[in-house]
C-alpha cells in the first residue's frame, strides 16, 4: 500500500544512508528494506533510483534556493549581498546539516556521473544567481567587469567553506563569521 508516509520515509531513509555510504554504494534495495517496504513503492513514488535523488534535491533545496536567489539580488550594496549569502547559506546547513553535508559530496562528483547529472540544476541556479549579482555589480565596481563567473563561483566555494567549518564546530555562526567572511572575500586575505 502506497501513503503520503512511505513517501517521505522513503526520502528520510534515502537521504541517511546516500549521506553516510554514498549514493553509489546505496542500492535501492538498502533503501526500501530500511525504509519497510518495497520497491514497487519506491517506483511507484520516483520511477528509479535517480528519481529518487532528483526528489530528494528539488524538496529539500527548494527553500533555500529561493533565499539564496533572493539574497542574491543585488540592489547597490555587494557587502550586504555577500553578508546576506552567507546567512541564508548557513542556516540551511543549520537546518538540514546532513542534506547539506551530502550535497557538497555529489557537487564534487565528476559532470558525468549520474548522481551530478541530477543534481546539476540545483547547483546551476546557484551559480547563475551570484554571477547575475557580480554581472549587475559591475555597475557600481567597474574593476570586477568580466570576471562574474570566477567571482561567482569562488563566492560559492567560500560559503561552503565556511559552512563546513560551523558544521564541524570549528566556527561558530554569527554576526562575527559572517562579516569575517564577507570582509576577507571582499578584500583578500592581505587586508
Amino acid at each position: 500500500m502506497t501513503t503520503p508516509d512511505n513517501r517521505q520515509r522513503l526520502l528520510r531513509v534515502a537521504l541517511r544512508l546516500f549521506a553516510s555510504r554514498g549514493y553509489d554504494a546505496t542500492g535501492v534495495q538498502d533503501v526500501v528494506v530500511e525504509a519497510g517496504v518495497t520497491k514497487p513503492t519506491l517506483y511507484h513514488y520516483f520511477g528509479s533510483k535517480a528519481g529518487l535523488l532528483d526528489a530528494l534535491f528539488r524538496e529539500t533545496s527548494r527553500e533555500y534556493l529561493e533565499a539564496f536567489e533572493e539574497a542574491a539580488t543585488y540592489e547597490g550594496d555587494l557587502p550586504r549581498n555577500l553578508s546576506r549569502l552567507m546567512a541564508a547559506t548557513l542556516a540551511f546547513a543549520g537546518r538540514r546539516p546532513e542534506f547539506y553535508r551530502f550535497q557538497l559530496m555529489v557537487g564534487v562528483l565528476p559532470p558525468a556521473h549520474d548522481a551530478r547529472r541530477v543534481a546539476a540544476p540545483y547547483f546551476e541556479r546557484q551559480v547563475r544567481a551570484l554571477e547575475t549579482m557580480f554581472r549587475e555589480a559591475t555597475r557600481d565596481h567597474g574593476n570586477m567587469a568580466g570576471r562574474h563567473q570566477r567571482y561567482a563561483l569562488t563566492y560559492l566555494g567560500h560559503l561552503n567553506s565556511c559552512a563546513v567549518l560551523v558544521l564541524n564546530g570549528m566556527q561558530e555562526d554569527g554576526d562575527r563569521l559572517r562579516h569575517e567572511a564577507m570582509h576577507q572575500f571582499s578584500h583578500g586575505i592581505y587586508s
